[in-house]
């Protein structure tokens, strides 16, 4: 068979795969859940704001875009690695991946799931489960046939292809928060969280199905079967990826870059201890301890960077700290941004909401700011007034002593998500960060 009939074969094979994407049942799972996390942010805006600042539908739309460029890219490589992805091996990654997930939403990433199934497939080795005939020695059986270190590999590019995603869509999906700070005064915050579909076509070696009568004809990096006599076939299914983050401190676009890069980074280190694992069995047991443990190491490192610096949307004595900005109002329109000092309205001081509302009703058809740029520039903004606009030009405040609820940071597990527990309190309730 030529290079012109193997794509021919390819393309017939990758349709059928497509189908199957679209009877599986774990894409629309992951559509789900992402959806329910999404509204559960709209709905914790509207409790903080009496606004919706994001439309869950709007960003499941991007996110199943995005999810989408990334499938092509992720399936094209996968065509030159050789990663014995089968049947098998699905059920495995997306029910480890759903048991960690009942602890927390977060672990709904396959770095987790493969990292638990190698330790698994580890501990095995140990034991004769695999010889025994029931239904607990078949499940043994097929946890040993699993090519953990190609599905190291597989993870350690998602995460690569989840860098570059947080890097240009992560500010887009930051959501601004009250919490608690310390001594119980509320302070403004991000939560920076990201959720991805990736629907993946990928490679079946000659053992788990049949299709082209002969190999592949050019090299695949980790073997898996392709490039020897015998058939292979395509496989498709569903990945997610994602990230939580919170910030108190940064601005979200820089929050998202340094994310960015330490997930590049964990995506490298993983790759380069996955193919180590691949040629030297003898390491697969570290590669696996390796991806949930670094993983864990990354957000805590994120966690103690946050803790060491001083919060970032608060009011001081420049004047009002800029939360937010609502789409399509005045303040838009006069590029403020978050993080910007509202300093003087209409040429008075501010320094509280009443303040404010009084300065812009020295004039109700013209307002004219004196604002604080995030270079700690002055600058001076005007627009018209409107009647219907908004009473308070579009901006959202960090949050004062008068603020009444505050969002629960917490870990929710996919059951907490899915009973759709509160996602405010009131400010008298203690906090539990």
């Amino acid at each position: 068979m030529d290079v012109l009939d193997t794509a021919l074969e390819m393309l017939r094979q990758a349709g059928w795969a497509a189908v199957q994407l679209l009877i599986s049942p774990f894409y629309y799972a992951a559509l789900i859940v992402i959806a329910l996390q999404y509204g559960r942010q709209t709905v914790l805006e509207r409790r903080l704001f009496h606004v919706r600042l994001h439309g869950w539908q709007s960003q499941l739309l991007r996110s199943v875009l995005a999810g989408f460029a990334v499938g092509l890219a992720m399936s094209a490589a996968g065509l030159f690695l050789g990663i014995s992805v089968t049947g098998e091996a699905v059920l495995w990654m997306w029910g480890a991946a759903a048991l960690l997930a009942l602890v927390r939403v977060r672990f709904l990433c396959f770095a987790y799931g493969t990292g638990l199934l190698g330790v698994l497939q580890w501990a095995l080795g140990w034991t004769a489960l695999a010889q025994r005939g029931d239904w607990l020695g078949t499940a043994a059986a097929s946890l040993a046939r699993l090519d953990i270190a190609g599905l190291l590999l597989l993870a350690a590019l998602m995460h690569l292809a989840e860098a570059l995603l947080v890097r240009r869509q992560g500010a887009r999906f930051a959501s601004p928060l009250f919490l608690a700070g310390k001594r119980g005064k509320l302070i403004g915050a991000y939560a920076l969280q990201g959720f991805w579909p990736v629907p993946l076509l990928l490679l079946v070696p000659a053992a788990a199905g049949s299709g082209a009568e002969t190999a592949l004809p050019w090299p695949t990096l980790l073997g898996g079967g392709f490039t020897q006599q015998g058939a292979w076939t395509m496989i498709g299914f569903p990945v997610v990826i994602g990230f939580s983050e919170l910030t108190r401190t940064m601005l979200p676009e820089m929050k998202a870059r340094g994310v960015s890069a330490l997930l590049a980074l964990y995506g490298a280190v993983l790759a380069g201890a996955a193919a180590l694992a691949a040629f030297w069995p003898p390491f697969l047991l570290a590669a696996a301890l390796l991806a949930p443990l670094l993983h864990e190491g990354i957000m805590l490192t994120g966690r103690l960077l946050e803790a060491g610096r001083s919060p970032r949307f608060t009011h001081d004595e420049r004047g009002l700290c800029v939360l937010a900005v609502i789409p399509g109002t005045p303040a838009e329109a006069m590029g403020l941004q978050a993080g910007e000092i509202l300093q003087k309205v209409n040429g008075v001081r501010v320094g509280t909401k009443e303040e404010l509302h009084a300065a812009l009703h020295v004039n109700s058809a013209f307002c004219r700011l004196e604002v604080m740029n995030l270079e700690g520039q002055v600058k001076f903004v005007q627009r018209a007034r409107y009647a219907g606009e908004h009473h308070q030009l579009g901006v959202v405040l960090a949050p004062d002593e008068k603020a009444n609820y505050y969002a629960a940071a917490r870990n929710l597990s996919l059951i907490g998500l899915l009973r759709r527990g509160r996602a405010a309190r009131k400010r008298e309730t203690p906090s539990t960060m």
